[in-house]
């Protein structure tokens, strides 16, 4: 039987075998790979959450804003209306719309941050429309940090390429800070705020804070779901060869049998 499984096909049949639970077991590593990234990710999130609100108009950790993701702020200062951006594709209660990204001049620093003040309708969005939602003098904001969005290396519609010549759009598909930096010429944080809701009243702009997932996700089902599959083919493969090999060997000894029958017909009839 062992030189039969010397041949060819069954060589190369057992070595994509090999293989191919080589590969489900490594796509089983990853799975948990993913998952201790996400529960890292979890533990990240809920410790920003938990933290007291951060002043920004105090000394700013510049080399850790980035890290402090969803953690609350407060900040103070004045609107540049001239440099507001709309962000596109945007829905609230079923209403398509943008929304409102303004400047916010950091009182006290040379700093500007970002602020997602809310959503507009998409009929109240052009430069005129937008004047009845201009705050002058000194605001207080408080709100949520966030990291930018900008375009995925795969996927998505690009903003229009840069061009120092001619003024940047007012809609963007992405939140990408540098490229709004380089667009305003404004000395931005690493990081926008998204303004919290106050008060039970709601006014354009309608401002709202991001649902957080705090799950682990599919992926230690995903994970054991690859090792069953490897587990399933490295032993089942053994009991499949040996009835293969098992069949052709009947197969074999009938062929035989048949063939003894034959002859000994003929050499009866002569």
């Amino acid at each position: 039987m062992s030189g039969k499984l010397l041949t060819p096909r069954w060589i190369l049949t057992t070595l994509l075998v090999v293989a191919a639970v080589a590969v489900m077991i490594r796509l089983g590593f990853w799975q948990l790979d993913r998952l201790e990234w996400r529960r890292s990710l979890n533990q990240r999130i809920l410790s920003q959450v938990n933290s007291p609100a951060l002043d920004l108009n105090d000394k700013l950790p510049l080399n850790e804003l980035f890290d402090m993701e969803y953690r609350m702020v407060q900040v103070s200062g004045r609107y540049d209306d001239e440099h507001e951006f709309l962000w596109r594709n945007q829905v609230w209660d079923n209403q398509p719309g943008y929304h409102l990204f303004t400047p916010l001049l950091i009182d006290g620093t040379d700093w500007v941050v970002f602020v997602n003040r809310g959503w507009i309708p998409l009929g109240a969005a052009d430069a005129e429309s937008r004047l009845q939602y201009r705050r002058d003098g000194l605001v207080s904001v408080s709100g949520m940090i966030r990291r930018p969005m900008p375009k995925p290396a795969i996927g998505g519609v690009a903003d229009p390429p840069f061009n120092p010549n001619q003024p940047g759009p007012q809609a963007w598909n992405w939140i990408d800070l540098e490229r709004w930096r380089a667009e305003t010429g404004l000395n931005l944080l690493p990081i926008w705020v998204q303004e919290a809701p106050q008060g039970a009243t709601l006014q354009l702009p309608y401002p709202s804070l991001p649902e957080i997932e705090m799950t682990e996700g599919p992926h230690f089902g995903y994970a054991l779901q690859w090792f069953s599959f490897a587990a399933i083919l490295a032993f089942g493969y053994p009991f499949f060869v040996r009835k293969q090999l098992e069949n052709k060997n009947e197969t074999s000894n009938d062929q035989a049998d048949e063939s003894a029958i034959h002859s000994g017909e003929e050499i009866y009839e002569h």
